[in-house]
């Protein structure tokens, strides 16, 4: 008999999170996880050709083995490229510094 684990399976929108706690027989994978805690019915969005899956923020395949009290985080698609953001955030307080001048007294 496979002894059991437990694992967490993760998912994030910017207005809700849900976590799924579950037991899974020992050598279970993290997409056999994810299939498992029905979190693809809960949320239809989620692709898993496209969305990328990780344990404990570090992205690994879905062929990757669980252990005890492993996190599953399903990862979305980023809306804007965080080096493009930093970029523009940047530019904007140059901008704004050349503008401001001496304070009044």
């Amino acid at each position: 008999m496979t002894e059991e684990i437990e694992v967490e399976v993760v998912y994030a929108l910017p207005e809700v999170q849900t976590l799924l706690k579950l037991k899974v027989p020992g050598g279970t994978t993290a997409m056999q996880a994810v299939e498992r805690s029905g979190v693809m019915g809960q949320y239809p969005e989620i692709d898993l050709e496209k969305n990328k899956i990780g344990i404990f923020g570090k992205l690994v395949k879905g062929d990757t083995g669980l252990r005890q009290n492993d996190r599953v985080e399903i990862y979305r698609a980023l809306i804007a490229d965080p080096k493009e953001v930093r970029r523009k955030r940047a530019e904007e307080g140059k901008a704004m510094k050349k503008g401001g001048g001496d304070l009044p007294t």
